[in-house]
């Protein structure tokens, strides 16, 4: 087996232990770390939580237990080639080799921070996690006719992208669910509603679809700057992107750009949040207040981090995008029903509308429409009728006639 190397931060600083095979035990490693490092077995305290470093007596030491089974296999933990684990121990010990010293430049000891924002290297990431993004045409459609028509790119707009992810790492989007909102030239705030994203779950859910990604808008102003996503872009999107907790997931932009003969067309684009842009957010590197007097196109962190081996608390937001294929296709579902929370409220009128618009087709296609679906779920159970309606959606099959008679006669009564 090829060998590997791990790295070990302690209380003297960074150390590299040489394994030659990734499938040891807890207890083999660290007896590897008693011959390299020269820590007796017994001494040791392992994890992989940098917060041991910080733990003073044998109670706090006892709160980190992820690596105290001597059974368990390092691989099942992540740990692989290049991974850090920490370290503490009682006592002293003699450091081998001559070129190891526990203090920093000068003499100076150096603090856990020092030691953490050393290794703290900012560098782009080539390869996303998924292997392209397709967008049902449908539903990128009413999305960016609406920012087009109705905003005329003048204010932002966001929403959150539902569809599936295959074991190939394809995301394909086929729905767009906008929540309540507030957009200006440059910022955009999201007032969201838990009860309506319960909801807006439970439709996905009965689907067989789930949350992949989010999507904006830049506007016009926005067009006349020289960068890719602003700071403020880059600090919402990575938050969603760690909520969603979905390697795959996928933020997309959409703008107007001016074409060969002086128009505009509207252009997408797609990108993941680098590994280290979400490690980073999730760590608190990142500063959160950011003046006006910043460089849009820099993200400011808190400490200084190694950018092209330079130490700066500045970071050009380009290093944390990792470009995503676009490709589009025809999804399970129409996105015809008017749209929750723009502009126009949605009224069982539109109900009528759109099923009689439909008259001729069989209902189960009439009502194979999200948005419709949303609609309705203010009216229905959750966690009956929902799942009931969103089955037959999802397998195609008849909808039972109780429901078509309920739903019919919401649209009758407007």
């Amino acid at each position: 087996m090829a060998k590997m190397m791990i790295r070990i931060r302690s209380r003297d600083g960074l150390e590299r232990l040489t394994i030659n095979n990734p499938q040891i035990t807890i207890g083999e490693l660290k007896s590897l770390i008693e011959s390299q490092l020269r820590v007796p077995v017994a001494k040791q305290i392992l994890s992989t939580n940098q917060n041991l470093l910080l733990a003073k007596n044998p109670i706090d030491f006892g709160r980190f237990t992820d690596m105290s089974n001597p059974q368990t296999l390092i691989s099942s933990l992540g740990i692989a080639h290049g991974s850090i684990i920490f370290l503490a121990y009682e006592g002293e010990r003699t450091v081998a080799g001559p070129n190891f010293s526990p203090a920093g430049t000068f003499g100076r000891k150096m603090t856990m921070d020092d030691l953490i924002a050393r290794q703290m290297r900012v560098t782009r990431q080539e390869n996303p996690h998924c292997e392209l993004v397709s967008f049902d045409r449908d539903a990128a459609n009413a999305f960016q006719h609406y920012v087009n028509d109705s905003l005329a790119f003048a204010v932002k707009r966001g929403g959150f992208m539902y569809g599936t992810v295959s074991p190939e790492g394809k995301v394909e989007v086929n729905f767009i669910y906008e929540p309540p909102q507030q957009g200006t030239e440059e910022n955009l705030l999201l007032l969201r509603d838990p009860e309506e994203e319960k909801l807006v779950e439970a439709i996905a859910m009965g689907l067989g679809m789930r949350k992949v990604g989010f999507i904006f808008t830049q506007t016009i102003i926005q067009n006349k700057k020289d960068y890719t996503m602003s700071n403020k872009e880059v600090l919402q999107a990575v938050e969603l992107h760690g909520e969603g907790d979905l390697k795959e997931w996928v933020t997309a932009v959409v703008k107007l750009e001016v074409n060969e003969d002086g128009g505009a067309d509207v252009h997408f684009e797609a990108f993941q949040m680098s590994d280290m842009c979400v490690r980073l957010y999730k760590e608190g590197w990142f500063e959160t207040e950011i003046g006006e007097d910043i460089d849009p196109k820099l993200s400011r962190m808190k400490k200084e981090v190694v950018v092209g081996g330079k130490d700066t608390k500045e970071v050009d937001n380009d290093f944390f995008l990792v470009v995503v294929k676009i490709f589009d296709h025809q999804g399970p579902l129409s996105s015809t029903f008017p749209i929750k929370n723009r502009n126009t409220p949605v009224t069982m009128k539109a109900l009528k509308n759109h099923l009689d618009r439909a008259r001729g087709l069989p209902f189960v296609k009439r009502i194979s429409d999200f948005h419709l679906l949303l609609f309705l779920g203010r009216s229905l159970d959750v966690s009956a009728d929902i799942p009931a309606l969103t089955e037959c959606v999802h397998t195609q099959s008849a909808v039972p006639e109780g429901y078509q008679f309920l739903i019919e006669s919401m649209a009758n009564a407007s």
